[in-house]
């Protein structure tokens, strides 16, 4: 189960979240997501068959002393967070796409993940009335408070009728 760490949140629940509830500098943190070796090699087995990310053994001679996640596996466990807290289930209508996408630091077996979502520009669309583009700067932390993914998201989002 993950939930909201910070103080403040959305004043307007996840399911009645509109374009015009994403206020431009506003910072939330949700989380905590584990993730485990067997989940590791599981994404990596079908995904990213690297031997840094499927055998355990290799991956302690490697450069990280260790097995670590996949960063498309790290994405896809920030996008969970993004999903359940951050992104209106009602307006959220879809994503051109992300840019500066980075893993400045790996994932582990064990480690204890949280995203922190800072929303860096919201505005209407000039040509749909009915929406907006939301940027928004998307890290995940892990439990020593290390970057381990940041990105920027650009999401559509329905405005409030």
């Amino acid at each position: 189960m993950t939930m909201t760490l910070s103080e403040a949140d959305f004043a307007a629940p996840i399911d009645h979240r509109f374009f015009e509830d994403y206020q431009p500098g506003a910072v939330y943190e949700y989380g905590h997501l584990s993730v485990t070796e067997k989940e590791i090699l599981d994404f990596a087995a079908q995904f990213d068959p690297q031997p840094i990310h499927t055998q355990p053994a290799w991956a302690s001679t490697g450069p990280f002393g260790g097995l670590i996640a996949s960063g498309w596996h790290t994405a896809g466990l920030l996008m969970r967070l993004f999903a359940d807290h951050y992104l209106s289930r009602n307006a959220s209508l879809a994503s051109p796409g992300v840019d500066e996408l980075r893993w400045p630091a790996p994932v582990r077996p064990g480690d204890s993940l949280r995203l922190r979502a800072t929303i860096l520009s919201a505005r209407a669309s000039r040509t749909k009335p009915d929406r907006g583009l939301v940027h928004t700067r998307g890290e995940l932390l892990n439990q020593d408070d290390q970057v381990v993914l940041s990105l920027v998201a650009m999401n559509l989002i329905g405005r409030r009728p």
